[in-house]
């Protein structure tokens, strides 16, 4: 909490993502002895949150599988929003009134700038499970509880759309809770999918019919992209939605499809191709714009203009750090150097060429081997958050970590600043950085 790095044989250091957080909440000038005052919803708004996230649906199963009639289990659930707004609790009523002075209630927004390092709030900046136990809280109030925090990810569209935290007193015996939190989360996932697919089957009984009447080729998709139904176009499970936005159908390009017509029908989409896609357009890519936007740091996006059209997409947390190592490695880096950028083992090239094999599934020709380097035909750009530090937060990748310190020191400079020169990377390589190595991704 000094500002002072543990010794390297320290018997307990500080886990890499709670000095990440420590140092973001210390910048933010939080006090760990003077808790802020909880920010709570009013009533009307949290019932609102309640219904847009969709996750009503799951708490049965976890209080059922999580509460067993008559059990006292020493143990607190939380099920809060993408944003970390709590917007449900149960768990035994000592330990609820117990929380409650601290203000982890029902409506209150647990996010890390409010209340300090948590679970809940961990884990909606980082996308990723977050264990915060006893002293590695930032708020000295906080210390007497352990907690796990576990995204659910949405499966329509594979987006955090909430998060599940199982939190019990630090002095208690926890090994289990970790699992528990994990299974959890599992759980709420199976039901948001089981959902997902009655409402698919609906959509289906809209659309066989409907789709029956055309004489040509044709699909009908929902809100997701997530296919319903299709008559004489290969059927994949889902459609990468353009970038733009559909309201009110029209003419549209659609990736692998070429240019539709698209019209809004009963909670999706009616897709009619107007020409097939020219097979250069998929062999060639041609000149275009890859642009990486992680300025939220809970949904990075990636965006594709080029010659065959524009789409988007959410890159998974691996993909992310990939396509940031290729935007600034322009030049291009083999199997065994991304292994090493990324968990700092050169001999993980198995994973590495595993997770490029299923990014080329969105980049396509865009993405390049031997070594692996997006095309030199696309002008590439990074759309960084406002505090480097919240690049990636999720990520504990070395170079992600040495990236995040060289944009705070000024190496690489973020909108409106001027490049930093050769000079400047080797500079830094003499600290311990690895951006000497960073030629021409730009960052802004």
């Amino acid at each position: 909490m000094a500002g002072e790095r543990p010794a390297p044989d320290d018997d307990h250091p500080v886990r890499p993502e709670i000095e990440d957080s420590w140092a973001r909440l210390r910048r933010l000038g939080l006090d760990p002895e003077r808790p802020r005052e909880t920010h709570r919803l009013p009533p009307a708004e949290l019932e609102e949150l309640r219904r847009a996230t969709g996750l009503a649906a799951v708490l049965p199963v976890l209080r059922s599988t999580l509460f067993a009639p008559g059990d006292s289990t020493p143990l607190v659930l939380a099920v809060s929003d993408p944003k970390a707004r709590v917007l449900w609790m149960d768990g035994e009523q000592r330990l609820r009134r117990a929380v409650d002075s601290i203000g982890f209630e029902q409506g209150a927004l647990w996010a890390e700038e409010e209340v300090g390092t948590n679970a809940i709030g961990l884990a909606a900046r980082t996308g990723r499970p977050a264990k915060v136990h006893s002293a590695e809280h930032y708020l000295r109030s906080h210390q007497n509880w352990s907690c796990y925090g576990v995204p659910i990810r949405d499966p329509r569209t594979g987006r955090p759309a909430g998060v599940v935290d199982l939190s019990g007193p630090a002095a208690g015996d926890h090994h289990y809770l970790r699992q528990l939190a994990l299974t959890a989360a599992r759980l709420a996932e199976t039901e948001l999918r089981a959902a997902h697919l009655e409402a698919l089957h609906h959509l289906r009984t809209v659309a066989v019919p409907l789709l029956a009447r055309f004489g040509g080729p044709a699909l009908v998709v929902d809100p997701a992209g997530w296919t319903a139904a299709a008559v004489g176009v290969p059927a994949s499970p889902r459609l990468a939605l353009p970038a733009e936005n559909w309201e009110g159908g029209g003419v549209r390009w659609v990736p692998t499809l070429g240019e539709c017509v698209v019209e809004p029908l009963a909670d999706g989409w009616l897709i009619r191709p107007s020409a097939p896609r020219p097979a250069e357009d998929a062999e060639h890519p041609g000149a275009g714009l890859i642009e990486l936007d992680l300025r939220r740091t809970d949904r990075p996006e990636l965006r594709v203009n080029g010659s065959a059209g524009s789409w988007s997409h959410t890159p998974s947390p691996r993909h992310t750090e990939l396509l940031l190592l290729l935007a600034l490695h322009r030049d291009g880096l083999s199997a065994a150097e991304l292994a090493e950028e990324l968990f700092a083992d050169a001999a993980r090239t198995v994973t590495v060429r595993a997770e490029l094999s299923r990014l080329r599934r969105h980049l396509g020709p865009l993405l390049e081997a031997r070594p692996y380097r997006l095309a030199n035909c696309a002008q590439v750009t990074v759309l960084g958050p406002d505090d480097p530090y919240d690049l990636l937060p999720g990520s504990a990748a070395p170079a992600v970590r040495a990236l995040r310190a060289d944009l705070a020191h000024g190496v690489l400079r973020l909108p409106g600043a001027a490049q930093p020169s050769a000079s400047s990377f080797a500079n830094s390589s003499s600290s311990g950085s690895s951006s000497a190595s960073w030629p021409s991704g730009t960052i802004r």
